[in-house]
C-alpha cells in the first residue's frame, strides 16, 4: 500500500516490536528514504506498549521508497512507499539561514523572527494552555521559545502537567525511562503551533530545576537527545537551542559536552533545522563562529551592540532576551512598553532580530514569560505594526547603512533593496539628510511614529541655511546637509523615516 502526504508536511509509520525490559535503552529502530539515487536516513523512537515510530518530513514531491533498520527482528526490513504531493496553501517549509545574517523558508519566502517566550507553557493546566494558543493566535508572533523540561523558579512553582521521566516508588526520577504521555503532548502542541504558521524554539536545557533533569550523566543527556530529536525533528516548524542560560550548568555540563551536543542535533535531524544557543551572563557568550552554529541566539539589553554582534560573528543575531516589559520587581522585568519598542526599532535597524517577553504581576502567578496565558502588555500591538512595515517589502534582508564609509554612530539605519529605514530613537532631529536617495527617482518618504502606530508621508524639500554639522569618519569629514533638500521633521524621540520606491498599481 503507498501511503501519501503533502511536502513539508509529517508523515509518520508505526510497527510493533519488543515490550520487554526497556526499549527505550535496549532496542534501535529508523528506516532509510530514498528518492531515485537518493537516500535519507531518518532515526526512530519507542513510543511505549511495545509500539515503535518514525517521523520523516520530504521536501522533494516524488515516489519515496522506505526499509527500516533495528537491531530486533521483528522490526528490521519492513518495507513501505510514500507518494508525497505539493505543499499546501501557506506551507513553506522550514526556516533556514539566507544570506549570511537573515531567515528564509525552504521555498524562497522570507522569514523575519518576531518571538516571544514562554519557558514552560506546555507543563501547565490543560485550560492555562488552551488559553496560551488562543493568545497566540491573535498575538503578532511568529516564534515561540519553550522548554522540553518544567521549570523552578520564581513565579514558576507549581508541578507540571506531566513528569518527563517516570518516578520511582521514592518519588526520585529514572532518567532512564520516559513518560511516554509527556512527549506525546509535547509534540502535540508543536504540531498545533506548526498549523498556526509559529516556530516553535525548543530549549533543550535549562538550569532552574528540582527534578535531577539538568544532572543527568552524560550518557543519558546524549540518548535524551537523540530522542526528542527522533520524536520532532520532522516538525517543519522546530528550531534547537540548546539551552537557556547554558553558562550556568558548567559546572555539571563542560564545554565540551555543548560542543557535542550540536553534533548528536545534526547527525539525528535530516532538515537541519536552525540551531544555537543562549547565554545567561551578557559577558559569557557561547563562540558562535563555531561552523555548528547556525545563528547567533543572545541575552543582553545593550541593543546598540548588534552591529558588534554582527561583525563578530558573521551570522544571523537574534537577541531574545533584551528584557521584559512587566511590573515584577527584577529589573530584567520591569521595563515599560515604549522602552521595549524603542529596542526593537534600535535592533532590527541595526541588522538583527529582537524577542518579546512579559512579566506582569499576577495573584495566581501566571506571567506570560512563564506560564503563558494572556498578554497585558502595551508592546505587542506595535510589534504588530513594525512587524507589518518590515515585512512589507522584505526581499534579501536588512543591511546597516553605511554613509561614506562610516556607520550610522547614533542612529540606525538599514536597507533592504531600495527600500530603507533610518530610526532616529531618542535623539529629535527637526532636519535631515542622510541616507536619502540620491539618484533621480519617484519615491515616497514616510514619518512613522513608532509608538502612535501612525504612518505620515513627508516629501524631500529645501533645508534651511545652517552651519555644516561634521562627521569625523576615518580620514575624512562629511557635511550632513551639503545637500540643498533634506527632510523636515517634528523634532520628537521614536520616530522612523521610510524610503521606498513609489508604486504604482
Amino acid at each position: 500500500m503507498t501511503e501519501k502526504t503533502s511536502r513539508w508536511d509529517v508523515f509518520e509509520f508505526s510497527a510493533n516490536g519488543p515490550a520487554d525490559g526497556n526499549p527505550y535503552l535496549d532496542v534501535t529502530f529508523g528506516a532509510t528514504f530514498s528518492l531515485d539515487n537518493r537516500q535519507v536516513p531518518v532515526p526512530g523512537f519507542y513510543d511505549g506498549d511495545g509500539v515503535y515510530k518514525v517521523r520523516f518530513c520530504p521536501d522533494t514531491e516524488g515516489d519515496w521508497r522506505f526499509v527500516t533498520t533495528s537491531g530486533a527482528k521483528a522490526l528490521a526490513g519492513l518495507e513501505g512507499r510514500l507518494t508525497v504531493g505539493p505543499a499546501r496553501s501557506g506551507v513553506h517549509g522550514p526556516v533556514r539561514v539566507r544570506n549570511q545574517f537573515h531567515f528564509a523558508h525552504a521555498d524562497g519566502k522570507p522569514y523575519l523572527p518576531f518571538g516571544t517566550t514562554c519557558y514552560a507553557w506546555t507543563h501547565q493546566t490543560v485550560e492555562l494552555q488552551e488559553q496560551t494558543l488562543k493568545t497566540l493566535a491573535d498575538a503578532p508572533f511568529n516564534k515561540i521559545r519553550m522548554g522540553v523540561f518544567p521549570k523552578d523558579y520564581i513565579y514558576n512553582t507549581n508541578e507540571p502537567l506531566y513528569d518527563v521521566y517516570e518516578k520511582r516508588a521514592d518519588g526520585s526520577h529514572d532518567m532512564d525511562k520516559p513518560n511516554f504521555e509527556c512527549f506525546r503532548h509535547f509534540e502535540t502542541q508543536i504540531g498545533r503551533l506548526m498549523e498556526m504558521g509559529i516556530e516553535a524554539d525548543i530549549i533543550l536545557f535549562h538550569p532552574y530545576d528540582r527534578w535531577g533533569y539538568c544532572t543527568m550523566t552524560e550518557e543519558q543527556d546524549f540518548r535524551y537527545l537523540r530522542y526528542i530529536v527522533a520524536r520532532i525533528a520532522a516538525y517543519r516548524n522546530v528550531w534547537w537551542s540548546l539551552a537557556n542560560e547554558y553558562d550556568f550548568l558548567l559546572d555539571t555540563k563542560p564545554m565540551e559536552r555543548w560542543d557535542r551536543f550540536f553534533h548528536v542535533i545534526e547527525e539525528g535531524d535530516p532538515l537541519r533545522h536552525p540551531k544555537s544557543i543562549h547565554n545567561g551572563d551578557v559577558d559569557k557568550n557561547y563562540d558562535h563562529r563555531k561552523p555548528w552554529v547556525d545563528h547567533v541566539c543572545i541575552q543582553n539589553w545593550d541593543v546598540k551592540k548588534t552591529l558588534d554582534w554582527r561583525a563578530a560573528y558573521g551570522k544571523p543575531v537574534i537577541n531574545d532576551e533584551p528584557e521584559y516589559e512587566g511590573n515584577i520587581p527584577k529589573e530584567w522585568g520591569n521595563i515599560d512598553g515604549p522602552e521595549l519598542i524603542h529596542r526593537y526599532w534600535l535592533t532590527l535597524c541595526r541588522g538583527g532580530y529582537i524577542g518579546h517577553g512579559e512579566t506582569f504581576l499576577d495573584a495566581n502567578d501566571e506571567l506570560w514569560w512563564a506560564k503563558g496565558g494572556v498578554l497585558h502588555g502595551e508592546a505587542p500591538a506595535r510589534i504588530a505594526f513594525l512587524r507589518k512595515i518590515f515585512e512589507e517589502d522584505a526581499v534579501n534582508g536588512l543591511t546597516p547603512m553605511l554613509e561614506r564609509g562610516t556607520t550610522y554612530k547614533r542612529v540606525s539605519a538599514v536597507q533592504d533593496g531600495e527600500v530603507r529605514y533610518i530610526y532616529f530613537g531618542e535623539h529629535q532631529p527637526v532636519e535631515w539628510g542622510l541616507g536619502l536617495p540620491e539618484k533621480d527617482g519617484d519615491w515616497e518618504i514616510d514619518l512613522i511614529d513608532v509608538w502612535n502606530m501612525t504612518i505620515t508621508p513627508i516629501e524631500k524639500g529645501p533645508l534651511p541655511k545652517v552651519h555644516p554639522q561634521r562627521i569625523t569618519g576615518g580620514s575624512h569629514i562629511t557635511n550632513q546637509f551639503a545637500a540643498a533638500f533634506g527632510l523636515r521633521l517634528p523634532g520628537k524621540p521614536n520616530l522612523a523615516v521610510r524610503i521606498r520606491p513609489r508604486k504604482t498599481h
